[in-house]
């Protein structure tokens, strides 16, 4: 006897084996291109200044390692603005400590104070961007929890003098500082975004590391767009696109990017995200969202299904068992081509990344209920928590401060976080200051 399910199953298992095919074709002209760029002579660097922000809140994991290689650049003009909330944040005391450790830098450190109308991030960057000294040619942002090499920033700037570039981006690479499960899926699910990046001009800005000429932030007016709003690199993303400008992917300048969270940490980051994307990227969260769904369909369902079946006795429990092993072997397949990927773009790493790169080759269909319950999560609901403060989205991306909770245990329960921005005052930007005043 037939299962009802059956003929449904197998059209959801033909639009998975496509979606496949064409996930696997991407990934490896995604892997082709990356290797491409770091087979490419020493980059060029572009002439002219470039401003670089990185917003801070409390202590991220290693975060004098990871605040240290901004003053170490090979790019031979450009100065860095640090931005804390207020004068006690934790980072300050480290940020102070490297500002005077290299005293030639260009680099400051400046209070801006709460966000009242904006998110803390967005709000940060407005205020540290309203006053950009004429020198300067281009703007460059990196997250406090990400660790750039030594030629980051000259590898991020160099393409976007190329006809048609609107904004040049980079990506992370999670370095779990512990192995757990909740760690290794979120490794896992980073990697699978980071193995899809590859050329074209199509890509998602991701506000961790990207880069903008001042004349086209000007142009296409950034800062007045992120007012009132809650992600940078989505709404960058979304105006860049309307104007009909390309943003390109950098694969040399992937950052290593520390992690350790438990599971509430990992819950709430994950739900976030999507929810961030639902709200300012539809579409992409979407198609993330159908393409996890259909995968998941596929495995599990053809699952029960054989499983029925061979209780049934059925003659066609061979079916689902061998959909589910073709499957399978395709998640392998994509596992094996991300580790490959690792050993690219965080070689220095590699060997701490052993057992979370093992979880990601061979765990793929639980990572896959993993992540489509977080997904499920974002479907409905506007309220998300982020870095101590409750916000409300609204249609169009309107963000609105609900509640703020500065107690500690509010910043330990996202410590492991990335963009972690905030807020008021912006300071001038002196090139020969050794440490610009705080407060």
């Amino acid at each position: 006897m037939q299962s009802p399910w059956l003929i449904p199953w197998l059209s959801v298992a033909v639009a998975a084996g496509v979606l496949f095919v064409l996930v696997a074709v991407h990934s490896w002209e995604a892997q082709r291109f990356a290797r491409s760029r770091f087979r490419r002579p020493h980059a060029m660097t572009a002439a002219g200044r470039v401003a670089v922000f990185s917003p801070c809140k409390g202590l991220d994991v290693g975060l004098e390692q990871n605040l240290r290689p901004l003053f170490e650049q090979d790019h031979p003009d450009y100065q860095v603005t640090f931005i804390v909330e207020q004068s006690d944040d934790p980072a300050c005391e480290v940020i102070r400590r490297l500002i005077a450790e290299y005293p030639e830098s260009a680099g400051e450190l400046i209070v801006a104070g709460e966000a009242f109308d904006t998110g803390q991030k967005l709000h940060n960057l407005r205020q540290a961007t309203a006053k950009l000294p004429p020198e300067v040619k281009y703007l460059a942002f990196v997250d406090s929890d990400a660790r750039p090499g030594p030629d980051w920033l000259r590898r991020l700037v160099q393409r976007l003098d190329q006809p048609g570039a609107g904004a040049v981006t980079g990506y992370r690479w999670f370095v779990p500082q512990r192995a757990s499960l909740a760690n290794h899926l979120l490794y896992s699910i980073n990697a699978s975004v980071a193995a899809g990046l590859g050329p074209g001009g199509h890509h998602l800005i991701w506000g961790g590391s990207w880069a903008i000429r001042r004349d086209v932030f000007e142009q296409v007016r950034l800062r007045d767009a992120w007012r009132g709003t809650l992600s940078d690199d989505l709404v960058a993303t979304r105006v860049l696109q309307r104007a009909g400008l390309n943003v390109e992917f950098e694969p040399t300048t992937m950052l290593a990017s520390p992690l350790d969270g438990d599971w509430r940490q990992t819950a709430t980051f994950l739900r976030r995200q999507y929810v961030i994307a639902r709200f300012y990227a539809k579409r992409y969260w979407f198609l993330a969202f159908s393409g996890a769904a259909i995968g998941l369909l596929t495995f599990w369902g053809g699952l029960g299904l054989m499983i029925a079946g061979v209780a049934q006795g059925a003659e066609w429990s061979w079916l689902p068992a061998l959909v589910c092993l073709l499957h399978y072997a395709t998640t392998v397949a994509r596992g094996l081509l991300r580790s490959e990927l690792a050993g690219l773009y965080v070689p220095e790493h590699r060997r701490a990344l052993q057992r979370a790169i093992r979880f990601d080759v061979w765990a793929a269909p639980l990572v896959a209920i993993l992540n489509s319950m977080a997904m499920l999560s974002s479907v409905v609901g506007s309220r998300l928590h982020w870095r101590g403060i409750s916000y409300q989205l609204h249609r169009g991306g309107l963000a609105r401060i609900i509640h703020r909770d500065e107690s500690p245990e509010a910043e330990r329960d996202e410590a492991f976080e990335m963009p972690h921005p905030i807020p008021v005052r912006p300071a001038p930007h002196r090139r020969s200051q050794a440490a610009a005043p705080v407060g």
